[in-house]
């Protein structure tokens, strides 16, 4: 544990971040995960799900959790999974 004062501060900002951007890319995850087994059991709500993905993906994007390049691959790879 830190004695300075303001190392003590970024020790407790860091967690609450480390907390939020976890908990932000386990929701896109999910969400990814959601849309994934509702396309493989053929559920009606497909497209609501594919859109929620897509925009679980861009926020992650946005926020820096995740790069660029992996946001664009996964967009992808859930569009190319709806067409099947």
């Amino acid at each position: 544990m830190p004695i300075i004062k303001s190392a003590i501060k970024r020790v407790k900002t860091n967690e609450k971040a480390n907390t939020r951007n976890s908990a932000q890319l386990s929701a896109m995850r999910s969400t990814i995960k959601k849309f994934e087994n509702a396309k493989t059991t053929g559920a009606d709500n497909v497209e609501d799900l594919y859109k929620e993905a897509i925009a679980a993906v861009d926020k992650a994007k946005s926020k820096g959790l995740i790069k660029v390049n992996k946001a664009a691959r996964d967009k992808s790879r859930l569009t190319a999974r709806l067409a099947k």
